[in-house]
């Protein structure tokens, strides 16, 4: 028994269309669940203890990237749809010496990310640091906007390219992991 023209084409849209809905919800799964493995403890339960091991090391030579204090600032990991968007926030509002800090900071790295240029969060977490090599390499499928915050500044990462919502998503999961009870996620 043949099968129609019709039949067969409706048979494979279904199984194109059942594919489409099913990788982005199983790629969000495994972002979450990745991003899950990557946080220790939440930060209110280590804030008064200095890091230690490997979080410790970039707590320490964080100074070396950031000009800002990381014990006087929050970097805020927020993992979207089409990418995620990454702040750092004084711990105190008003001060202004941090926050200027932090803004010209991330006003800088938003300009070095958008050219591909990742080189400081390599120098401070490892080239090998998940996600860094595939952000590079689309960097120019990936739109990078800074902006300013009254306490702060972010950087919003946006791409339609799967493969590279999934590299910010890991690259968040290992900032998070990296930066201990200097970093929160929502």
């Amino acid at each position: 028994m043949t099968m129609q023209p019709n039949k067969i084409d409706f048979k494979r849209r279904i199984v194109v269309t059942a594919r489409m809905i099913t990788f982005p919800a199983l790629m969000g799964a495994i972002s979450l669940f990745f991003l899950a493995g990557c946080i220790g403890s939440s930060p209110s339960t280590n804030s008064h203890k200095m890091p230690s091991g490997h979080q410790g090391m970039i707590h320490h030579m964080g100074h070396q990237v950031m000009p800002f204090d990381l014990s006087k600032t929050l970097h805020i990991f927020e993992m979207t749809e089409s990418g995620g968007i990454q702040q750092v926030i004084s711990k105190v509002p008003n001060d202004t010496a941090q926050v200027s800090l932090i803004q010209e900071h991330l006003q800088h790295e938003a300009m070095k990310f958008s050219t591909g240029d990742f080189s400081d969060p390599a120098s401070l977490h490892g080239a090998a640091m998940p996600g860094l090599k595939a952000l590079a390499a689309g960097a120019a499928k990936i739109k990078v906007e800074y902006s300013m915050l009254p306490d702060g500044a972010q950087i919003t990462f946006t791409t339609q390219d799967i493969h590279l919502i999934t590299a910010i998503h890991r690259w968040f999961g290992a900032q998070l992991s990296d930066h201990g009870a200097d970093a929160t996620y929502r």
